[in-house]
């Protein structure tokens, strides 16, 4: 694969040129100076007033692709196959979890801004196989994510023609009875018409998120006021049912949060746009916080509403609002209702769509599909080419997929992503890579410099030529070094790498006994006594990692990887530990027939990743080079100004 040499001084790389994205004295020295353009090649987005709409719009962008598919669509499914009325509970669960990914996800997205996302951070993080996996699962959440969200919009779309079999026939579902599968029409007409906006340009497709987005929120407070007038007239009577609050159980409840995970990737979205906004350190941080505090505070507080207003097992799994308005008389509400719901889904429909094309553009990047994925059009600054690939599939998905198959699915992706991004935090932390990828664009030159250090040291020795005194001076300066120094630089590298052996360890032990635990947790067909004994065994390791990770210091070497300056994850390791033990369980939960659909996927990504992936990779001709050396030459060919 790559070779790894030794850099030159910083003050003869000043000529290297970059063609990476991934150089840690780039992202430094954007923390320092002002920020210009760079390549065309590294960077696609160059519009400065569609910068600042993007920037501006950072938080409603993630509001935007987020409120929608858990209000207008899981919450009739999960309600009535899982939670019961405690469909609340099941989204403050999945809330937390979110919560603590986007910490996590905060602080890659300030230090490491890319298109790439959760792909990206794996990738410098943990290597480029992993990545290469959780950029297959995140290709699957976002096409059918959108197929998810499509497929909510037609049943809503109907309630304006008079019920749910009045659409027009062009546009209404049908039964195919040689396929056993019902079409919708009207869902993949709506992925196109989505993804012609998107190829149009961000200003304009972010312009048009902006406004349904403030529409919806308008309409969620019209439902959480009215809904909750009528629940104190009626009594809350979808809180009064014989079965209890937990119908299904707790295990019922989790498996209701595993669900609707889905509904709280609007900030993965967010960090997708990490290219397009003009201060990632400030807007990043700021647009994944506020997004997923207002969507959970949403999503709870129409969740109480409506499960309050209609019985869990009497909600219409398809329209699950707008029918708890309609059975209470309000038929005026039902059509406000309606209107928000389609407009909410319309730009959920845009944000699901929006981040895939710029995960493809950068796994093509990186050689790991092909260059067509990475082009970009020059009018609109946008991968036109990735977005109608990803267009046609998710329209294909909304055609003739279910929604109650789809969405377990997209927990997948999600929860894979959010598990990939916490590991990634740990590993940032405690064992930082020592080595850069140098990239072939930069080897040429890198060579040139080699050689011009060479004839620098001949020239210094007389080329060959010079008297022994001179080389017998060089020799003694050389090995005049004190050896208390020697002996102190000697053990403070072997403690240094002791410490990251620890460390390493540490971070393995806890993934293993969160594995583990959860597994052991989540069987319900063994006997108590193989439980216990896994989950204590699961237990003690996870104890045993969180606390070595505690006793430990964290590496220096960390500050040397992106920006500086930006936001930081509090509570390190506990809170990355959290986050991978929840999302961990949330995935076990998922189901077998939702494992095996994943696991025929991810199958596919890995004979992909064989066959073409591993082949044509960028990695396979680079050079390593130090970090700490590595600096400067990103600095001087970064594109920053002074």
């Amino acid at each position: 694969m790559g070779r790894r040499v030794q850099v030159p001084d910083a003050a003869e790389a000043g000529g290297l040129r970059s063609g990476s994205r991934r150089g840690p004295g780039a992202a430094r020295q954007g923390a320092q100076r002002p920020r210009a353009r760079r390549d065309r090649s590294d960077i696609f987005f160059f519009d400065e007033q569609a910068q600042t709409c993007v920037t501006r719009t950072c938080p409603i962008i993630g509001v935007g692709s987020t409120v929608g598919a858990g209000v207008y669509v899981l919450v009739g499914t999960v309600a009535r196959e899982h939670a019961g009325p405690a469909l609340t509970i099941s989204f403050l669960i999945a809330g937390i979890a979110a919560a603590l990914s986007a910490f996590c996800y905060a602080e890659l997205a300030s230090r490491c801004p890319s298109a790439g996302s959760a792909y990206h951070y794996s990738y410098i993080c943990v290597g480029e196989g992993v990545a290469w996996l959780i950029g297959w699962a995140l290709v699957l959440e976002y096409t059918i994510g959108g197929s998810a969200v499509a497929r909510g919009i037609s049943p809503n779309l109907a309630l304006f023609f008079g019920g749910p079999d009045s659409l027009p026939w062009i546009l209404a579902r049908h039964q195919l009875p040689w396929f056993n599968i019902i079409v919708d029409p009207c869902a993949a007409a709506l992925v196109f018409i989505v993804t012609v906006l998107l190829c149009v340009g961000i200003k304009e497709s972010s312009f048009a998120q902006g406004v349904v987005t403030v529409l919806n929120a308008c309409v969620m407070i019209f439902v959480i006021i009215a809904g909750s007038y009528i629940g104190f007239q009626i009594g809350w009577v979808g809180y009064k049912v014989s079965d209890g609050y937990f119908p299904y159980g707790v295990n019922g409840m989790l498996t209701g949060s595993a669900t609707v995970f889905f509904a709280y990737i609007g900030f993965d979205t967010v960090a997708s746009t990490a290219e397009e906004v003009k201060n990632p350190q400030r807007d990043l941080p700021l647009g994944i916080g506020v997004a997923l505090a207002i969507c959970c505070a949403l999503y709870m507080a129409v969740s109480i509403v409506i499960v309050g207003l209609v019985p869990y097992f009497a909600m219409d799994p398809d329209t699950p609002i707008s029918s708890a308005f309609a059975k209470h008389g309000m038929q005026w509400a039902m059509y406000v209702v309606t209107s928000g719901a389609v407009l909410a889904l319309c730009s959920t429909l845009m944000g699901s769509l929006l981040p895939q094309p710029r995960i493809l553009m950068a796994m093509a990047r990186d050689g790991l599909l092909p260059s067509f994925f990475s082009d970009v059009n020059k009018q609109t600054q946008v991968p036109v080419k990735s977005t109608i690939v990803t267009g046609i599939c998710a329209a294909a998905l909304a055609f003739a997929m279910d929604v109650s198959q789809l969405a377990g699915m997209v927990s997948v992706g999600t929860l894979l992503a959010f598990t990939i991004v916490a590991v990634s935090i740990l590993i940032l932390r405690y064992v930082p890579p020592d080595e850069v990828p140098l990239p072939p664009s930069m080897q040429e030159s890198f060579r040139l410099n080699q050689e011009c250090d060479a004839e620098k040291d001949r020239d210094l020795l007389g080329d060959g030529n010079c008297n022994i005194s001179q080389m017998k001076d060089v020799i003694v300066v050389v090995e005049s070094m004190d050896p208390l120094i020697e002996k102190r630089q000697h053990r403070g590298k072997m403690d240094e790498t002791k410490r990251r052996k620890i460390a390493a360890f540490s971070i393995g032990s806890v993934c293993v006994g969160v594995l583990i635990l959860t597994s052991s947790a989540s069987v319900t067909w063994l006997p108590f006594l193989p439980i216990c004994i896994g989950c204590i065994i699961g237990i003690v390791l996870l104890l045993a990692g969180l606390g070595a990770l505690s006793w430990i210091e964290q590496d220096n070497g960390r500050h040397s990887f992106g920006h500086c300056g930006g936001f930081t994850c509090p509570f390190v390791p506990v809170l990355p530990v959290m986050c991978i033990l929840i999302n961990t369980y949330l995935l076990i939960n998922l189901g077998g027939d939702t494992w095996m659909r994943v696991g025929i996927w991810l199958l596919m990504g890995v004979l992909v990743y064989i066959f073409y992936g591993r082949t044509h990779s960028s990695l396979t001709d680079v050079v390593y080079v130090p970090v700490a050396q590595a600096d400067e030459i990103y600095r001087s060919s970064s594109g920053y100004v002074s």
